[in-house]
């Protein structure tokens, strides 16, 4: 893979006369034309547009504005509202739309002076866990094009692991953006829900638990973009203001791991010793690490918790499904005809077992400050299967590799995936923590630790 390229790097070059955002974009694009073609992590690019994007930007950085983000190019899930530009959610539903306003956060990447250089791929409405779709196909891996970076946000992961853009802009209603990010070695970060504004832009299917997600090569990348966007915003009647850095080193905070986040669910040997020795390290370091598995409500699974994706794509699509099933990926289609058929007890039991899963997650966190574990059991598999057939040698069904990542979404926690080694075939494996709800900064500044204690082998120390 193409070595990434760092956020604070390009903004500071740009800001300081030695590049311009012009120049950053069009490396960016002459990187894209290269390195897409085999990878389809960008859908649609508009490189005029992005050109008079960086020019305005190197204008406003003449007038003498300092810009957290200046001249940085960035990909934006083909899931999220670029005004005038083409957005599809990976439907035909949408083949045509082009979006009439900015997201909020689409908003203060621009702000910041950030450079939208194209959207990038997503499986359809973003509710399939491998990231390919009726209208462009699939996105595949970079280290190996037969496999999938997983989904729904692998265009976004890939377009930074590949070295495509140094920074992207993703979404995750359940693990979407943590992920591909573990699958292809980069990171993931999920807020806290709130955190970022939500919208305007498509109704989601999944309410109440979706977040929009920095994508970086590394933590400290994440971070810039995420205090470009966090904020609350009067369209967002969920944003929030989130709590400011609470002042305390790691050394002095309990971080429980948790080698399956207490679910019965199995994990490659690879990916648990990845993780082991990613929490060794931590401990060499002097981080106090406790062993504590957090307690869900009973009957807690994913499978348990998904009539609510379900219900909601028939609401917004059972309609158009009834009149043209064609028209859909037929794994959405599974997904829609199963909305159908629910009860509105079925979908009630789901929702408030979302509550019990964010009650009980919270009642953990007044016991240990953070929690450790793995992003998902398994490497990449094939492109051509919703998941890995077998994981830790057992036989499972298709969503078994995406277990550890909805209860969070459910529970509203910020969570990250960063890379803490590799597994089969020296593909990645992520490392993934978990904080309190508002607590991301907390989470971030652990997380950049953790990422520094890795570098060095676990030789770090904390000071």
């Amino acid at each position: 893979m193409t070595s990434p390229i760092r956020v604070a790097a390009v903004a500071e070059a740009v800001r300081g006369g030695r590049s311009s955002a012009r120049a950053e974009t069009l490396a960016a694009l002459d990187r894209i034309a290269a390195g897409n073609p085999a990878l389809n992590a960008f859908v649609t690019v508009d490189g005029n547009r992005a050109l008079a994007e960086a020019e305005t930007v190197d204008r406003r950085i003449a007038a003498g504005e300092r810009l957290p983000l200046a001249g940085v190019p960035v990909a934006v899930k083909d899931t999220i509202w670029v005004a005038g530009r083409r957005v599809t959610q990976g439907s035909r539903l949408f083949a045509d739309f082009h979006a009439p306003a900015d997201a909020v956060a689409v908003e203060r990447l621009r702000a910041a002076g950030a450079v939208i250089l194209g959207m990038a791929n997503s499986s359809e409405f973003a509710c399939k866990g491998v990231t390919t779709n009726p209208l462009f196909g699939p996105t595949r891996h970079p280290q190996n094009p037969d496999l999938t970076p997983g989904g729904s946000s692998g265009g976004p992961a890939v377009a930074v692991a590949a070295g495509l853009v140094p920074l992207a802009l993703g979404t995750d209603a359940g693990g979407s953006s943590r992920r591909p990010p573990a699958h292809v070695g980069a990171v993931g970060f999920k807020p806290s829900f709130g955190a970022i504004p939500y919208g305007p832009g498509f109704a989601e299917p999944f309410t109440g638990i979706a977040v929009m997600a920095p994508i970086a090569a590394d933590v400290a990348d994440a971070a810039l973009m995420f205090e470009a966007l966090c904020g609350p915003d009067p369209r967002d009647p969920d944003s929030v203001a989130i709590a400011a850095m609470d002042g305390r080193p790691p050394d002095c905070l309990t971080v429980a791991c948790s080698p399956r986040f207490g679910l019965d669910a199995p994990v490659d040997d690879a990916v648990r010793q990845a993780v082991d020795g990613a929490v060794e390290a931590l401990e060499r370091a002097g981080v106090r690490i406790v062993r504590r598995d957090p307690t869900w409500p009973d009957g807690v699974t994913e499978t348990a918790l998904m009539p609510l994706q379900h219900a909601g794509l028939a609401a917004l699509y059972g309609e158009a499904f009834r009149r043209d099933p064609a028209l859909f990926d037929p794994d959405i289609a599974v997904q829609i005809e199963r909305g159908l058929s629910l009860t509105g007890a079925e979908v009630a039991a789901a929702q408030l077992l979302g509550v019990e899963v964010a009650r009980s997650l919270a009642g953990y966190f007044t016991g240990v400050d953070l929690l450790i574990g793995p992003t998902t059991p398994c490497v990449a598999w094939p492109l051509d299967r919703l998941g890995p057939e077998t994981i830790g040698g057992q036989a499972v069904p298709p969503r078994a590799h995406a277990v550890f990542t909805p209860l969070f979404n459910h529970a509203k926690v910020p969570a990250i995936s960063l890379p803490c080694g590799a597994g089969r075939d020296g593909l990645p494996v992520g490392l993934q923590l978990v904080a309190p709800r508002g607590l991301d900064h907390r989470l971030l500044r652990f997380a950049a630790f953790t990422e520094t204690v890795l570098a060095a082998g676990g030789q770090g120390q904390l000071g």
